[in-house]
């Protein structure tokens, strides 16, 4: 279950998805959000994480929770990579410049390495943070367990 629980308000921040757009999670009212940090694209963990995000994207919609993939990665290495592993649907965050900006409001940031860890933090409607769960670099962050955690939540 989740490493850590908190019930502090979440950062507020906006960043831009593989296509370009700026997003801002923090502003979307009513659903749980999930922001799934992992370290970099072109990685084979990193894309089952992505991709887990995608296949079960109806099990969280109707959960009402959005997921959100972060990474330092640049736009255009986001969109590359993407389309690369079929994520249609699911919002990839650029945390490029400043490098790592998000992850560090999170305390995730790997300076040594330049990256961030690997990570699901759980926000309520309410944008507090209800849950941390940090993986080993090399683990597949379970899915599962963030389903089974919301369910068990639902009113």
């Amino acid at each position: 279950m989740p490493q850590t629980l908190i019930s502090k308000n979440a950062a507020e921040f906006e960043l831009k998805n593989q296509e370009g757009k700026t997003v801002k999670p923090m502003s979307l009212k009513g659903n749980r959000i999930l922001l799934s940090f992992h370290p970099l694209a072109w990685t084979p963990v990193c894309e089952i994480q992505m991709r887990t995000l995608e296949i079960k994207k109806d099990e969280l919609d109707h959960l009402d929770t959005l997921a959100y993939g972060i990474s330092v990665d640049a736009v255009p290495t986001k969109q590359a990579w993407a389309e690369s592993i079929g994520i249609r649907e699911t919002n990839l965050l650029s945390d490029f410049m400043p490098r790592g900006a998000v992850a560090k409001m999170y305390d995730l940031f790997l300076e040594e390495h330049g990256f961030s860890k690997r990570a699901n933090i759980l926000l309520d409607p309410q944008r507090k943070i209800e849950l941390i769960k940090i993986y080993d670099i090399p683990e597949i962050p379970d899915i599962e367990e963030i389903i089974r955690y919301i369910q068990s939540r639902k009113p």
